[in-house]
């Protein structure tokens, strides 16, 4: 059986190799055996691999943050799952052929689902929802403020914003993004820049956003502060410049701006299986009516890893890069 392993921490494209693995066998009781159909490329994977993320691996190891496939086999005692079933992996080794792990270890998604989509259902999507739902009570017509807008969140947050009926002013890096976002649902695109509080005032109609999603840290999360409304909230969920978090302590003690943080891996430690089985229901649904989709620009064999994460890591791409273990 293929899997992919992680050699030493260092650049993606040349640390993580395909190698075999003994299969994983049967299930035993409460187990389920899943054939491993699809599984995206993400930031964080590529971080993690180059020693660069929250956690650091102990080299050789297994990876692969996201994965999706089918039920092959179960277990005694298990009843949630049956053959056939199409399920999201929670663990984060799945970038192999086939997972042997209690049933608890997935989630089940509908039958009618597309698993080169729901193999980007766990990380983006959840992120995005979450953020949405769980630090300002949203309602139809409120607005939220995001940068990073055509991230994989970001996309995903204005999709699933627009089908609830949350407007998004939606922070870019530049002007020729902004087409391709609205045609998303976005309802306002802008470049960042030091007058950005004043632009987006102008844009909205001085409306009270309640809400901002930084990726950014840096000085970036102090400008998404001076957007919100007194008393509003900014998420910070990356660090894409490398640098702490700036916010003019003006925001906090005049305008009692609050800054929390967000990791996606903390938070679902904390969630009962019955809460996180019912979010990707959700969101499982939320791919059956159209609310999400997600380009892929290629997909890869496990033995052409290398290729795949030089794709992965590529500035300027049209989609999610993709692994296929199953061919």
């Amino acid at each position: 059986m293929k899997s992919a392993e992680l050699i030493a921490i260092g650049p993606a494209e040349k640390t993580v190799r395909c190698i075999e693995v003994p299969d994983p066998g049967a299930p035993a009781a409460g187990e389920v055996l899943v054939d491993i159909v699809a599984c995206s490329i993400n930031p964080a994977d590529i971080l993690t691999i180059e020693g660069n993320y929250a956690t650091q691996p102990a080299p050789p190891c297994a990876l692969g943050i996201e994965g999706a496939g089918t039920v092959a086999a179960v277990g005694s005692g298990v009843t949630r799952l049956k053959v056939g079933d199409k399920v999201i992996s929670l663990g984060r080794n799945n970038w192999v052929q086939r997972i042997r792990d209690k049933a608890e270890s997935f989630a089940r998604l509908p039958n009618e689902v597309d698993l080169a989509q729901a193999a980007m259902l766990k990380v983006n999507v959840a992120t995005a929802h979450l953020m949405l739902s769980n630090y300002v009570d949203l309602k139809r017509g409120d607005w939220v403020i995001q940068n990073v807008a055509n991230s994989g969140v970001g996309i995903n947050l204005i999709s699933l914003a627009h089908a609830d009926g949350i407007r998004t002013v939606n922070v870019v890096r530049r002007a020729e993004l902004a087409a391709p976002l609205k045609k998303r649902g976005a309802d306002v695109v802008i470049v960042d820049g030091p007058d950005l509080a004043e632009r987006v005032a102008e844009e909205t109609g001085n409306a009270a956003i309640g809400l901002g999603i930084d990726a950014v840290a840096g000085t970036a999360v102090g400008r998404l502060a001076q957007c919100v409304a007194e008393g509003g909230t900014v998420v910070n969920y990356g660090l894409m410049s490398g640098e702490p978090c700036q916010v003019d302590a003006f925001q906090f003690v005049f305008r009692d701006i609050h800054l929390v943080g967000f990791w996606l891996a903390k938070l679902m430690r904390s969630m009962k299986f019955e809460e996180i089985q019912a979010m990707y229901e959700k969101l499982g649904a939320r791919l059956l009516d159209g609310t999400i989709h997600v380009a892929v620009e290629a997909s890869y064999p496990l033995e052409e890893i290398a290729e795949a994460m030089a794709h992965a890591k590529r500035e300027s791409r049209g989609g999610k890069v993709q692994l296929r273990p199953n061919g």
